[in-house]
């Protein structure tokens, strides 16, 4: 079986420890696996693009990034991805962690849906939303050898339906405020001056990555 580069490894930390505790005993085995996966396929892109950065902090990010979508960090009018941002902000600085390093988590975290923004910024920033857009949209799946993706997936399985699973817990976590959605005013204005435009679908994107389940 592949194992997982050094590189690429959970720093083993104190910290760490602490938030692969919390986020374990708070969120599904889907997501804290998803979450986990996010971290490895993060930390590889920051490898394969000689990026310095924070394993402690892009881990945090990674761990934290979907907790919004839980009923137990889930506000009744903010978007889940700062539901989620508050609530490792909140976490960091119980731990001891400075302001400074907080913020870049935070906006790591709430930004991590907004497409063709986090790669322009701090690594942090730029590598959880790598790891998201492998592990849930396979859009990087060529740049990671076989061995790579084995490895990671091998450590943290996907279930045998990922891409329902993600898409239904996506739902569960934001069905009650719909208003949060509201999204790329652009696509609204294209739409709406050009009758034979297509948007993107986030869910059709989804079903037709290369990867199974």
């Amino acid at each position: 079986m592949a194992l997982i580069a050094k590189d690429a490894a959970i720093p083993d930390t104190k910290l760490t420890k602490a938030i692969t505790e919390y986020i374990r005993d708070t969120e599904t085995e889907v997501l804290f696996n998803h979450s986990s996966r996010v971290y490895h396929f993060g930390a590889l892109a920051g490898v394969q693009r000689g990026l310095k950065f924070d394993r402690e902090l892009l881990y945090a990010g990674a761990m934290f990034h979907d907790i919004g979508l839980m009923p137990s960090h889930s506000s009744r009018n903010e978007r889940f991805e700062v539901d989620g941002a508050h609530a490792a902000r909140d976490f960091l600085r119980t731990h001891g962690i400075s302001e400074e390093d907080a913020y870049t988590v935070w906006t790591a975290i709430a930004l991590h849906t907004t497409p063709g923004v986090p790669q322009h910024m701090h690594p942090v920033v730029a590598l959880v939303t790598a790891g998201v857009e492998m592990d849930v949209l396979g859009l990087t799946y060529d740049q990671y050898s076989d061995a790579e993706r084995e490895a990671v997936v091998s450590a943290f399985p996907r279930t045998p339906k990922f891409k329902e699973d993600i898409i239904q817990a996506f739902y569960d976590g934001i069905k009650h405020k719909p208003e949060t959605t509201f999204g790329n005013v652009k696509a609204d204005v294209i739409a709406d001056k050009e009758p034979h435009y297509h948007r993107g679908n986030f869910c059709s994107v989804i079903r037709c990555s290369h990867w199974h389940g």
